[in-house]
């Protein structure tokens, strides 16, 4: 039993998405560089069936609205209101093996969004997931955030930048970081003169149907999408069951389709209790109120 997240490590067989690599080698590189790489954990069947669900989405071609989102690029907010087959992502136990060991069983869903960068899109500011807590650095991460590659992420078509071992910063910044006005409305056309390279960054190039997992710390963009095809991921963001999630998950999904999905996705949403109490509703738990209880 892992005593500090409350996790018993040893009920979940992890070794079919590992492919041979020990869950502590894993772990190691995750704390020490601030993310992890996993590729292959997706099976074709299932990345078919993300990128079918995805698909009515992505041809509303809804942009970005500011620098930050990119005026090439899809969002998609909500996910899990629009096909329940999106908590397949959000419940997976590798993912969540993660999760709850850096931030304990009570950890909430603290956004799921679907990222597709269109050709010609330009690099993203560079960020950090749980700054919105504006909480001074160095310190543990509050949140923990996953990346997984809908199809082949290259160096050419966005690949995600990160700067391995950022997560340990205090109050420095690379240049090209996120200020208030890159998530004002603005016109497109996005960073044409980016002098933010950083010389120690990477890009996480993936197979489609990898997994990275990356500390809410860590400081990390999206890159350029310098070819001739869209780069399409699905982030599902965890945080602490006591922090406020950045997506209002409660109100983003209808408690008639949350009461069809699997008990851990209900509890990732909110419906559920940060011990002994956090998150009651009128005395009781929070997982009562569902229309027709538990899927």
């Amino acid at each position: 039993m892992d005593i500090e997240s409350g996790m018993d490590l040893s009920q979940a067989d992890l070794s079919p998405w590992l492919h041979g690599r020990p869950f502590a080698d894993a772990w190691e590189q995750y704390e020490e560089e601030g993310y992890v790489i996993l590729p292959h954990v997706l099976t074709a069947e299932q990345l078919g069936r993300q990128r079918a669900a995805l698909q009515p989405w992505l041809n509303a071609d809804q942009r970005g609205r500011n620098n930050f989102e990119g005026a090439q690029s899809n969002r998609i907010y909500g996910m899990l209101d629009k096909d329940p087959v999106f908590a397949d992502l959000i419940s997976h136990p590798l993912q969540l093996a993660f999760a709850e060991r850096e931030l304990g069983k009570s950890c909430l869903l603290y956004a799921c969004l679907a990222i597709n960068l269109l050709p010609g899109e330009t690099v993203q500011p560079w960020h950090f997931d749980d700054s919105h807590c504006d909480l001074p650095r160095p310190r543990d991460p509050l949140s923990l955030s996953t990346f997984w590659s809908i199809s082949d992420t290259t160096e050419d078509n966005g690949a995600t930048e990160i700067i391995p071992g950022s997560h340990k910063w205090g109050r420095e910044q690379p240049r090209g970081a996120n200020r208030p006005d890159d998530f004002q409305s603005r016109a497109p056309g996005g960073q044409q003169n980016d002098d933010g390279d950083h010389p120690d960054m990477i890009r996480a190039t993936m197979p489609a149907g990898s997994l990275m997992i990356a500390k809410g710390t860590l400081w990390h963009r999206g890159g350029a999408n310098r070819s001739d095809a869209p780069r399409l991921i699905v982030t599902p963001q965890f945080c602490k069951g006591w922090c406020r999630p950045l997506e209002q998950q409660l109100l983003a999904v209808s408690r008639e389709k949350a009461a069809r999905l699997p008990k851990r996705v209900q509890e990732l949403l909110g419906y559920n209790i940060h011990p002994p109490f956090m998150g009651y509703v009128d005395g009781m738990h929070p997982s009562r109120t569902l229309a027709n209880g538990s899927a």
